[in-house]
């Protein structure tokens, strides 16, 4: 099939195949150690700190910075708000890839691969809110991989099956908005368990509202970041169409994430408030919660607001920059650095080298898929046997 721009071939050795060739020859390294010698032999986790920085990266950082799937599609098909729809297929793959990702990096956790499925189809413990997530991220995962293969058969030239698929896109979002409501809030609850662990500052009935609303303002921002590395990287593959409605999308996604910023700081001095935690801001803890959500809340959510009203696109991508990084801040705070904050420095966790490394490789995989897809299936350009569709 023709694409929009046909560069020929290019050279295996290029920059960045060196780079990711020796990050994935290095991460295969480290999870044949992990495989073979056990979790200890790779990490520094203890009875202390069970879990690390594969949980509060890959897993926390990973499912909230997918969310672009679910609200860039509830955007385009539940609201109505078709000019959003040349961003959609771009974030179905990124939430769909990091989905995926957030899978394959548990298995490091888990450590049996094979056993999986077991708590889903075999001995299901359905008052357990680990059940329900792992659930959710299981179907949810099954919907992205469904909403994506339009764009698949398009490649392959499956009219047919395409055609049954694309008639599901309604049903399909709905599902997706329903799971992911569920499983991106339960992900907060799951520290509501422990409130002697997690510092107060952090700590809050409110988590479950705090991740799931959080994790909208990661979605759009995480779609405004993605577009604009990609908009540089793969300008070539995109037809006019997309480029067309670049400007349009990132100055929609840019308010709506201000506004949502806005009410997430609202709720969260809400939470701070209904807890009496003032007195606490005054601590080292205090500074770095008050880094957090002036820096990393605050800030975007200004800068969006100012970038929106004078139509400052470069000042609304700094302001998703911040937003990305600043949702990466918050789950670390929660589940990492604000976690057993009363034990003593010397007990205190962080990751070691070979856990970062995997970390890196994960991540490094996803691009490299990303990649290796957008450069060959209708993701940034529509395929020319399918424009009257949308």
């Amino acid at each position: 099939m023709s694409t929009p721009a046909n560069n020929g071939p290019k050279s295996a050795f290029s920059t960045f195949n060196l780079v990711a060739g020796a990050i994935i020859i290095v991460g295969l390294i480290i999870t044949v150690i992990r495989f073979t010698q056990g979790i200890g032999s790779v990490t520094n986790l203890d009875n202390n700190n069970p879990w690390g920085i594969w949980i509060g990266f890959d897993l926390l950082c990973g499912v909230a910075l997918a969310a672009g799937g679910y609200t860039t599609s509830a955007a385009c098909y539940i609201f109505g708000l078709k000019r959003f729809h040349s961003a959609v297929r771009p974030a179905i793959l990124t939430a769909f890839l990091g989905y995926a990702l957030v899978v394959f990096a548990l298995q490091y956790d888990l450590g049996r691969p094979w056993r999986l499925p077991y708590p889903i189809f075999y001995q299901q413990g359905t008052t357990s809110l680990l059940f329900e997530v792992g659930l959710c991220v299981m179907l949810y995962l099954t919907v992205l991989f469904i909403e994506f293969t339009p764009a698949m058969f398009e490649w392959l030239g499956w009219k047919k099956v395409r055609k049954v698929v694309v008639k599901l896109t309604l049903a399909l979002t709905i599902f997706g908005v329903v799971l992911s409501t569920l499983h991106q809030s339960s992900l907060g609850a799951l520290y509501t368990i422990a409130p002697s662990k997690l510092h107060p500052l952090w700590y809050s009935p409110y988590m479950p509202l705090y991740f799931f609303v959080s994790s909208i303002a990661a979605g759009m921002s995480m779609v405004i970041f993605e577009g604009t590395l990609s908009h540089k990287k793969m300008h070539h593959m995109m037809d006019e169409e997309y480029l067309k409605h670049h400007d349009g999308v990132v100055l929609g996604f840019g308010k709506a994430t201000s506004l949502v910023l806005f009410g997430y700081f609202f709720i969260k001095m809400i939470g701070l408030a209904y807890d009496n935690n003032w007195h606490y801001l005054t601590s080292g803890y205090g500074l770095l919660y008050m880094t957090e959500m002036l820096g990393f809340v605050a800030l975007p959510c200004f800068l969006y607001a100012v970038g929106v009203r004078d139509k400052n696109l470069g000042l609304i991508k700094k302001a998703a920059i911040i937003t990305v990084l600043g949702i990466v801040f918050n789950r670390f705070n929660v589940s990492l650095i604000a976690f057993n904050y009363h034990l003593p420095s010397s007990e205190r966790y962080f990751p070691s080298m070979m856990e970062i490394g995997i970390s890196v490789f994960v991540v490094t995989i996803g691009v490299v898929v990303f990649r290796f897809i957008t450069t060959r299936m209708p993701i940034f350009f529509e395929h020319p046997d399918y424009k009257s569709d949308h």
